[in-house]
């Protein structure tokens, strides 16, 4: 182990090198208690309380209170898993996407993906009556979809322009969302409210069968990402000085803004639309890791946190109901968007 530049730890212990920020180390070490605190506080809410000490034996198989049980296991606990997974993914996916864009609008909700992502959805519930893992096929499928088309329409000699892939994206976004309400328009009206309250954004009714793809996609592409988080580092400096550091720019490019528009897809499939997530979560990390270096760990834990508390601000908010969480998020999400235009010299 060595150190380097007084920031950084370095390990080579052969061909391969893993880069160590202590800083970056703390800062999602904190983030993930954090999120551990407030899923555990969110397992005991409801009409039924369950205690913390509860909570631990009825993990352990030693609690033989069978409501209880259930209602942790099959209601609750994927609820917070879902939450966990789905502010992780969307934070990294818009991490990857502000870095691709250069531009701290650049996220997943803002650029269309998201847009595509639900466009496969509703196809499905509106047309299919499709259960949970057809709904997130649908909108992977709808995600990669939009995803080729925009970064067909933004390549120009075979090289994607950041600021092209923003505007292509926002125009592809503006189709789709129009498609949306002409498929919602057009389908059985069960059908079709069920869309509805799925475009909502909710955490309600989640099951296991939400939990286990997006959980897989982030446990199998947030590596991907974070090992090729420095070369993106290096394409933000500009195309031709990356190329010249050794970096093959397109490809890193084309194989991250993949990973990240799956995440985004999954995320969107198993929760629905959620905003403000894949917005704020990787601006917030960036502020909490140096400057120079994409946060993909750090995004992941503060987007858990993220979903997490606002979850937790739907259920004790004094409304009598329980808030979709694409609402809150939304509208939080709308007064970060202003405030980040109002600070911002460059946007």
């Amino acid at each position: 182990m060595s150190r380097l530049r007084s920031s950084v730890w370095v390990w080579a212990p052969g061909r391969c090198s893993l880069r160590l920020c202590p800083r970056s180390m703390a800062a999602a070490t904190v983030l993930s208690l954090l999120t551990l605190a407030g899923l555990l506080v969110s397992l005991s809410v409801g009409q039924v309380e369950i205690g913390p000490d509860r909570i631990v034996r009825i993990l352990a198989g030693t609690d033989p209170d069978a409501m209880a049980r259930r209602i942790l296991l099959d209601i609750r606990l994927p609820r917070g898993l879902t939450a966990v997974f789905v502010g992780a993914a969307l934070a990294v996916s818009g991490a990857v996407f502000q870095s691709v864009s250069r531009n701290a609008l650049g996220s997943p909700d803002l650029i269309g993906f998201t847009t595509g992502a639900a466009s496969g959805a509703i196809v499905q519930i509106v047309f299919f009556r499709s259960g949970a893992a057809g709904v997130m096929v649908a909108a992977v499928a709808g995600g990669l979809l939009t995803a080729v088309v925009v970064y067909a329409l933004a390549a120009r000699r075979r090289v994607v322009g950041s600021y092209r892939l923003v505007l292509v994206g926002i125009g592809m976004g503006s189709i789709l969302s129009a498609l949306n309400g002409l498929m919602l328009a057009k389908g059985a009206l069960d059908n079709a409210i069920m869309a509805n309250l799925w475009l909502a954004g909710s955490l309600s009714a989640r099951n296991w069968g939400h939990v286990v793809p997006v959980m897989l996609g982030c446990i199998l592409l947030i590596p991907v990402i974070v090992l090729l988080a420095r070369q993106l580092s290096l394409v933000e400096m500009g195309d031709d000085l990356a190329a010249q550091l050794g970096v093959r720019v397109e490809r890193v490019r084309l194989v991250m803004v993949l990973c990240a528009v799956i995440l985004a897809a999954l995320a969107t499939g198993a929760a629905g639309p959620i905003a403000f997530i894949a917005l704020a979560a990787p601006q917030l990390a960036g502020r909490l890791t140096p400057a120079g270096r994409l946060p993909v760990m750090v995004a992941a834990a503060m987007g858990a946190l993220l979903m997490v508390i606002a979850d937790l601000i739907g259920h004790v908010l004094p409304l009598g109901v329980s808030l979709p969480i694409g609402r809150l998020t939304g509208v939080v999400g709308g007064l970060y968007l202003i405030w980040l235009l109002s600070r911002s010299r460059t946007l």
